[in-house]
């Protein structure tokens, strides 16, 4: 309860802002572009374990990766939305900060399941580690994206010019 309630409350509270349901999309493609950026480029120049007792197949290199995918995403964005530059470069760092925030909460969950010694937290998803495996990261996220998103919005224009 003490993860989902607050991710709950941030997606609602997301969905409640002017073009709240483009803000979701972004939110939801910042933490799949994490953890896809993250894998592909750590598949392909991972070295550095970033916590090998808590996630064994998580390197330093592939969580760079992941970061510049969101930024890359924040981007893309701001294109298509016609942001200004400001703002741009706001939902850029707003991206950065998700990412983070995205590794963190899949990191947590891994390490809460490996201190329980659970493999999967399910069943429903198999091949999966279960459903927490699916939303870790954005459980962890959307608190982040919220907060960071409602203090620094108001200095910045997030709407098309």
């Amino acid at each position: 309860m003490w993860v989902l309630i607050p991710a709950w409350a941030a997606l609602t509270a997301i969905k409640a802002l002017p073009d709240g349901e483009w803000l979701i999309l972004l939110l939801l493609l910042l933490v799949w572009g994490a953890d896809t950026g993250a894998y592909f480029t750590g598949r392909a120049l991972g070295k550095r374990k970033l916590m090998p007792r808590v996630s064994p197949g998580k390197t330093l290199e592939g969580v760079y990766g992941g970061l510049v995918v969101c930024v890359v995403i924040a981007a893309i964005y701001a294109f298509f939305r016609e942001l200004s530059l400001n703002s741009a470069v706001f939902l850029m760092l707003l991206a950065v900060l998700t990412a983070v925030a995205s590794v963190l909460g899949d990191l947590f969950e891994s390490m809460f399941k490996r201190e329980r010694g659970i493999k999967d937290s399910g069943t429903l998803l198999p091949g999966h580690g279960g459903v927490l495996d699916r939303i870790d990261s954005i459980t962890a996220a959307a608190p982040i994206f919220f907060i960071r998103f409602d203090l620094f919005s108001s200095a910045l224009s997030l709407r098309p010019n």
